[in-house]
């Protein structure tokens, strides 16, 4: 029997590219060379050519709070299946990978929840369905400044030392990927340089740093701002502060909620002009739990919040977080934010690969692939996965 022709796409736009590529796979469904297209080659018959639309790996989710009904804090043994079904979930939504988001709460519900993490996360090493996978979790807390909470409960706030981080962490810092904390509150300045040892990467958010407190914890390790704009001091034409500072490092990378509701079109614009491929901007969605289910009241820790065509807040008004897919943001960028295409689709599925120390797309990565096309008539960006048997 003679073996299959290995698939080639050709007439791909892929972000970060100059030209036209042609995109070679391997029969292990791997990436195995990206290069111009050539109009005098012989493609041969396994050819599937896109005619311009855009290509890319599916997007990544550093910041995303819980989903189908479950709040990623409060996960127990018995979420596990439900786990699953938000995993294929997330999948069918375009996203490949995440980091599930621990919110502040009390000590046992976090150590229970990186227990829930941890076990789930060896069950996907072992199966090979398609489904998005946990790359780890996000400690979004305790080690918050209690002037910039938020959402968050101020009665579980703590103060990052050594001591506090490792009460918090317990036997589950092989877990956490991403921690956000405050850096000013930490007075020995040293719980920076102490996660990046363990391998955690950190982000600065929920904090009242100013632009020198914020540029030292920069030259310590720390490599992220957590929702640029929210639970920070605004941009200020005498104090930059934390973002400011992160907006000009260029070691630095920013997140981004793009629902046009945490941050305005101007200043994400704004933003954006300040971000190119290789670093600067990704986006998160900052979803909460009814992510996938209808607008609505829904409990939130022991509180509720009213979710309103996928904005999220407190009773008192407070904005909580989002229920729309990451992939949104990118159509959000598009329509509103006056990103060009290539761009918005770089910042859900490029940037925060980078960010976290992942590759993008190139040879050597699985071929999850999205297909994106402007849809000039309805004025939107769509998308879709690409299989290949």
């Amino acid at each position: 029997m003679q073996p299959q022709s290995q698939p080639t796409i050709i007439n791909a736009r892929i972000p970060g590219y100059q030209e036209l590529q042609k995109v070679s796979l391997d029969h292990q469904n791997m990436i195995a060379d990206i290069t111009s297209m050539n109009a005098a080659e012989d493609l041969g018959e396994s050819t599937l050519d896109i005619q311009g639309d855009w290509l890319s790996l599916g997007g990544v989710d550093l910041q995303i709070n819980g989903g189908l009904g479950v709040a990623f804090p409060e996960l127990k043994q018995k979420h596990v299946p439900k786990l699953q079904q938000i995993c294929q979930y997330l999948w069918q939504e375009g996203i490949d990978a995440f980091l599930p988001t621990i919110v502040t709460t009390s000590i046992e519900n976090v150590q229970r929840a990186l227990a829930v993490i941890d076990d789930f996360m060896a069950i996907q090493a072992d199966t090979s369905l398609s489904s998005a996978k946990i790359l780890g979790a996000h400690l979004e807390g305790p080690f918050l400044n209690f002037e910039k909470r938020g959402a968050h409960p101020a009665q579980y706030l703590l103060t990052p030392t050594r001591e506090t981080v490792d009460w918090v962490l317990g036997d589950y810092a092989h877990v956490v990927k991403l921690m956000t904390l405050a850096p000013e509150l930490n007075p020995n300045k040293d719980v920076i340089p102490y996660l990046r040892s363990l391998g955690i990467c950190v982000s600065l958010g929920h904090s009242q740093a100013n632009e020198t407190e914020a540029a030292y914890a920069f030259e310590q390790g720390a490599s992220m701002v957590t929702h640029a704009f929210n639970a920070m001091p605004p941009l200020h034409h005498r104090y930059p502060g934390l973002l400011g500072a992160g907006i000009l490092d260029k070691r630095v990378y920013c997140g981004l909620i793009a629902d046009g509701q945490h941050v305005s079109p101007m200043m994400m614009d704004l933003l954006l002009r300040c971000s190119d491929y290789d670093n600067g901007i990704f986006l998160v969605s900052d979803a909460l739990s009814p992510i996938g289910l209808p607008d609505g009241i829904y409990p939130w820790d022991d509180r509720q919040i009213e979710v309103s065509q996928g904005t999220a807040r407190l009773a008192s008004g407070t904005l909580a977080g989002t229920t729309l897919p990451l992939l949104v943001g990118v159509e959000n960028l598009v329509k509103i934010g006056n990103c060009p295409i290539g761009k918005a689709i770089a910042l859900a599925t490029e940037s925060p690969r980078k960010a976290i120390g992942l590759r993008g797309i190139s040879p050597g990565v699985p071929a999850n692939l999205l297909r994106w096309n402007w849809d000039k008539s309805a004025h939107k960006l769509r998308w879709q996965r690409l299989a290949f048997h």
